[in-house]
């Protein structure tokens, strides 16, 4: 049974669980020049690789928040080897089993903690992760995500981190192999994640970039007023990574003991006690906008970033391992905002400093 929802979606009346439940109708979009269509939220699957950085996940329940976040809409799904050291990867593997085509699957590559050759980048959970971005290393790579995630192909496929001065790894050559990758249809669209502006320009000048994976959101603007306008002229898309800065920006957070941290959230200075209460104001503020739109304080936020550089290449990742996490996000690919609302949005975030 449904009925009309303030925002353009409709109730549900779900008899497999879930009770009443809005489905949202999630924008689509282009990826780069591509011919990926997917949808403008994606779902990130960091946090499903249970590793310290998030804590302890239960894979069970993150196949179903994967599949559930299909039924609502959301096409994309991002992973990365990295991730909870190959068990993210296996764990979207499983969810995407028999439904592959369902999906717009995105991983990545050059980080690895089963050589010693590369830039040394951290030590956690005890092995030591490395960048490594060269040809050799690569093809080796995609061989070992595409067993774990069950499949023969990956829609897109991202270069996780760049090099280090102490282990060079040219981008020419790089991109060389991904395009000879994307000519065997082992991949069908390059990107690349945390860039510089001169590394931006060496990707689109090697080959055809469709996507720049950034950290993102309106605590943290940087990326995106460096690198949009480069995107626009290049006709890549920006993704924006932890847009609601690791779920502060939820407004459902007021103190860190309601939240297992892990070293993602602990090492975030918004989760201090003393940052916690600023983000609760806003939400007391935007409490106005979210009944004119309809909207969570989480739908707000993603809406707010998906309209930013000119509202069309730009795609945003929120991370989700449980189903009202997914239900929540996905209804922020269903809000358009004023763009007065949109100013005045930002202009509260830049008064917090």
């Amino acid at each position: 049974m449904f009925a009309k929802g303030p925002s353009g979606g409709v109730i549900r009346e779900d008899n497999a669980g879930f009770g009443q439940v809005k489905e949202y109708v999630v924008r689509t979009m282009r990826i780069g020049k591509s011919a990926i269509e997917a949808s403008v939220v994606g779902i990130g699957a960091w946090a499903i690789g249970g590793d310290s950085m998030w804590g302890a996940s239960d894979d069970a329940e993150s196949i179903r928040t994967l599949h559930r976040a299909r039924d609502l809409g959301i096409t994309l799904v991002d992973t990365a080897p990295a991730y909870g050291l190959g068990h993210s990867e296996e764990v979207v593997g499983k969810a995407l089993a028999g439904r592959r085509s369902d999906f717009i699957l995105s991983t990545k590559c050059g980080l690895r903690w089963d050589i010693e050759e590369g830039g040394f980048m951290m030590e956690r959970d005890g092995v030591r992760l490395v960048r490594n971005t060269r040809p050799q290393r690569l093809v080796e790579e995609i061989e070992m995500s595409l067993r774990r995630l069950q499949t023969d192909y990956i829609d897109i496929y991202i270069v996780h981190w760049q090099e280090l001065p102490e282990f060079p790894c040219p981008i020419d050559e790089t991109m060389a192999c991904l395009t000879k990758l994307k000519e065997q249809g082992k991949i069908r669209a390059i990107g690349a994640s945390n860039l510089s502006d001169d590394q931006f320009m060496q990707y689109v000048q090697a080959g055809q970039l469709d996507l720049i994976q950034e950290k993102f959101s309106m605590l943290d603007r940087a990326a995106a007023d460096r690198l949009l306008g480069m995107c626009d002229r290049h006709g890549v898309t920006f993704q924006a990574y932890s847009p609601l800065e690791r779920g502060v920006l939820t407004g459902k957070i007021t103190s860190p003991e309601q939240v297992t941290m892990g070293r993602a959230r602990s090492s975030l200075a918004w989760f201090k006690p003393e940052n916690l209460p600023k983000i609760a104001d806003l939400s007391a503020k935007w409490a106005p906008l979210c009944a004119k739109y309809g909207c969570s304080m989480t739908q707000l936020v993603i809406g707010w970033t998906a309209a930013q550089g000119n509202g069309h290449n730009v795609n945003v990742l929120c991370g989700a391992r449980k189903l009202h996490q997914i239900e929540d996000n996905a209804g922020g690919g269903d809000v358009v905002l004023d763009m007065a609302d949109m100013a005045a949005m930002r202009r509260d975030v830049e008064a917090l400093g």
